[in-house]
């Protein structure tokens, strides 16, 4: 389990400073350019890990429909939906928002992929959700009063979020994590730029000045190849819940970003909300837990 916590506060680090990078990104480029852009720095970083690793030959019998199924809703779509979002709403409303991700995963996967959820699962959902309500002193209300536009494309992505988890759970099990983050990075590069070509293909010469750069190495080296490393690894030995509890303390990070880079404040209500959110977390990963304790028993008898 530390392995399991250590990669998500790290990916939610990651994460965090993503939300600013679109933010800045899609002004230049575009949504799909965004999309995109993001995808072959992101595929890139790993196709040199893959060479390093020697396992290109992998994926010469990856399952095609599911790698373009996940492709689309763990890529493609959720990150248009996202630069979409945040044409109109904050970088920090996007992350609040986002934070649903763990919500919509249980929901889908009692629903469609028959989880069976603990007691303890659901209270911790809640305890983390009403978290993120009281780090930013917002109600459910006020989230769609602000921009019905901007927040529900942040809910649709959180949706296809919830579906891409568990179908990378139940179909990509048995496949390095290095594959398949490459793999479903490529194809929704190749699937975003044909989008690029016909709604904005002017995104394709965009990337000129240094900061954009800069930026798409935040955001597709490390918010995409790095951070999708960390996510299916969280997949794999966890739980799709589990990874999903990323969104919960992505709202921090940012704000923790925006403090160090542009001098924001922390107030009192941030770190009362800071404690449910990781009370929530830890709540939440009560099945994870026990799944790992009763394993590890078996094993020892």
């Amino acid at each position: 389990m530390k392995r399991l916590y250590a990669a998500l506060i790290t990916l939610s680090l990651i994460w965090g400073m993503s939300f600013l990078f679109i933010k800045l990104l899609v002004v230049d480029l575009g949504v799909w350019g965004v999309v995109f852009w993001r995808c072959m720095f992101g595929a890139g970083t790993l196709l040199i890990l893959l060479l390093i690793q020697n396992k290109l030959k992998l994926l010469r019998n990856l399952p095609l429909l599911p790698i373009v199924l996940i492709a689309v809703l763990n890529n493609a779509l959720p990150w248009a939906l996202i630069a979409v979002s945040e044409t109109s709403i904050s970088s920090s409303l996007a992350s609040v928002v986002n934070a649903t991700t763990p919500i919509w995963t249980i929901l889908i996967g009692f629903s469609i992929f028959s989880s069976k959820m603990e007691k303890m699962q659901w209270i911790g959902v809640s305890v983390g959700f009403l978290g993120i309500i009281v780090l930013l002193e917002l109600n459910i209300l006020q989230l769609f009063q602000d921009n019905l536009l901007g927040v529900g494309t942040m809910l649709g992505a959180t949706i296809c979020y919830g579906f891409g988890a568990h179908l990378s759970k139940r179909h990509l099990q048995n496949i390095p994590i290095t594959v398949i983050s490459f793999s479903t990075l490529a194809v929704a590069g190749i699937l975003s730029g044909i989008m690029m070509a016909f709604v904005q293909p002017s995104g394709f010469l965009a990337v000129g000045s240094v900061s954009v750069v800069v930026s798409l190495i935040g955001l597709g080296v490390f918010g995409s190849g790095v951070a999708y490393l960390l996510y299916y690894y969280m997949v794999k030995e966890g739980s799709a819940e589990f990874a999903s509890l990323v969104t919960y303390l992505v709202p921090i990070t940012a704000m923790l970003w925006g403090s160090l880079l542009l001098g924001e404040k922390i107030t009192p209500h941030m770190l009362f909300g800071l404690i449910l959110i990781f009370s929530g977390v830890y709540l939440s990963s009560y099945k994870t837990k026990a799944k790992k304790q009763k394993v590890i028993k078996n094993v020892t008898v």
